[in-house]
């Protein structure tokens, strides 16, 4: 017998200063990171306000149309907490289990997106099981939802951790991960109305903890611990950067799901993974440019970033993200196919310029060009003049991309002549390992070298040379 599939109605608020069209691509991409988590969405509440309501982000009107899809009565009763329906405590089991676990463990699942007709789908049993909200809500709005709707409440950000929280693959991510859902948790965590203080300290004085007290505190001591446990590891990664630090490195970064790890695969012949999700890479990978060239060029794929993506989440990937930071350059990959794309490039720069990495060379890629018309095409190319528009899917452009990379590089590097004697003639491997042979000929005393490279490669070899 299959499980009950889940389903969820989404809930957004057209502010002021926020056209249609970003409110709709808002709701859309809310849609879509629901539809990542595997569920289904059955529909959606949005209003027009000058500001969220204080209470429960929508009006009351909006309220019982919210609660119509879940079942709910419309309103938030008063009363003392141990009225709350259970629901409501859901997040602070969550966070106890989290703290005591020895690593980080599987979480809530959330739904996917379909619109459709809310009186067919309320009589055909299609009932919303939760709401996702497309702002991030205090805990007592989502409490207030909760009381109103009967169902438990996500905002935009818990849905992102909640993402991020299933794709982390590597003990990193996954610390880094763990760290921001207990941040997360830790201020939506409640009492359940009926739980005795403990004890005071020596001879019982004095109030003590409240078993909610005892939990907050639970989490943040396994929050230190697990940022305890990943500073040893961005030791670590910091060690492997310092070894990479003096190679020609290239970081793609970008939207997620902009096409970052299908350029990848393509450029690196690497067989890391590509999937039609949103933050499906998490993990940096670094590969080196093939066909390969001399010196060599690295490029490393990098997490996606996203609107409104979560400060916590970008200080726990800080490390993760300094492959962008010290990279030489960095290509801002786009999907060309996406009408949203400008309002992502300029997520994608605020994010970099975030981390400190704006002032680092940048070269603008029009990714999945293949779904493109002619007519659109050109007009992009007047838009964005220095912008390689280039598919994934095309050898020939892909080619182009690789070419674009390597000179690059080479337009920064020397040419010079070297002179190697019949003495030093293990120089050459150095020489063939260390710059780009451009001719080489053999004379009576030795062997002469065009060569081009790095000017600091170039001192190596001549020091060899002595």
């Amino acid at each position: 017998m299959s499980e009950k599939q889940l389903r969820a109605v989404l809930v957004g608020v057209q502010l002021p200063g926020v056209d249609t069209a970003d409110h709709v691509a808002s709701m859309a991409e809310l849609a879509r990171l629901v539809q990542t988590l595997g569920y289904e969405v059955v529909g959606q509440v949005s209003q027009r306000r000058s500001g969220l309501a204080a209470g429960t982000v929508v009006g009351e009107g909006k309220l019982v149309e919210l609660a119509s899809w879940t079942g709910g009565s419309g309103e938030v009763p008063m009363g003392p907490p141990n009225s709350v329906p259970n629901k409501a405590r859901v997040r602070r089991d969550e966070a106890a289990a989290a703290a005591s676990a020895p690593d980080p463990a599987d979480t809530v699942e959330f739904a996917e997106e379909d619109s459709g007709d809310r009186s067919a789908a309320t009589e055909e049993g299609r009932r919303a099981d939760l709401i996702v909200v497309d702002h991030e809500l205090s805990p007592s709005q989502a409490r207030n939802l909760e009381k109103a709707t009967g169902a438990p409440v996500l905002d935009r950000t818990g849905v992102i951790v909640e993402i991020f929280h299933r794709h982390a693959q590597s003990r990193e991510a996954r610390l880094q991960v763990e760290i921001a859902r207990l941040v997360y948790l830790v201020p939506r965590m409640r009492d359940s109305g009926n739980a005795e203080r403990q004890r005071g300290g020596i001879g019982g004085k004095g109030a003590g903890e409240s078993a909610l007290e005892l939990d907050r505190r639970k989490v943040r001591d396994r929050i230190a611990q697990l940022r305890a446990e990943l500073q040893g590891i961005e030791k670590e990664q910091g060690t492997r950067r310092a070894r990479r630090a003096e190679q020609l490195r290239v970081a793609l970064v970008g939207y997620t799901n902009a096409g970052k790890s299908s350029l990848m695969r393509a450029l690196t012949g690497s067989d890391v993974l590509v999937a039609d999700k949103l933050f499906a890479t998490l993990d940096t990978t670094v590969r080196s440019l093939q066909p390969e060239t001399v010196p060599r060029i690295l490029v490393s794929d990098t997490v996606g970033f996203i609107k409104k993506l979560p400060h916590d989440l970008v200080a726990s990937f800080r490390s993760t993200l300094d492959e962008a930071l010290e990279a030489s350059l960095l290509l801002q990959v786009v999907d060309a196919s996406d009408p949203t794309f400008r309002a992502q490039l300029a997520v994608t720069r605020e994010v970099l310029a975030e981390i400190g990495a704006q002032d680092v060379p940048a070269r603008l890629v029009l990714n999945k060009i293949d779904r493109v018309g002619p007519e659109a095409r050109a007009a992009l190319a007047l838009e964005y003049p220095e912008a390689l528009q280039v598919s994934a899917h095309d050898p020939a452009d892909v080619d182009g991309l690789h070419a674009f990379i390597v000179q690059w590089f080479e337009r920064g590097m020397a040419e010079v002549d070297l002179f190697v004697p019949w003495a030093r003639g293990a120089v050459g491997g150095e020489i063939r390992a260390r710059l780009k042979v451009l001719e080489e000929r053999h004379e009576a005393e030795g062997v002469c070298y065009r060569v081009r490279g790095r000017t600091e490669e170039v001192a190596r070899v001549k020091a060899l040379i002595g």
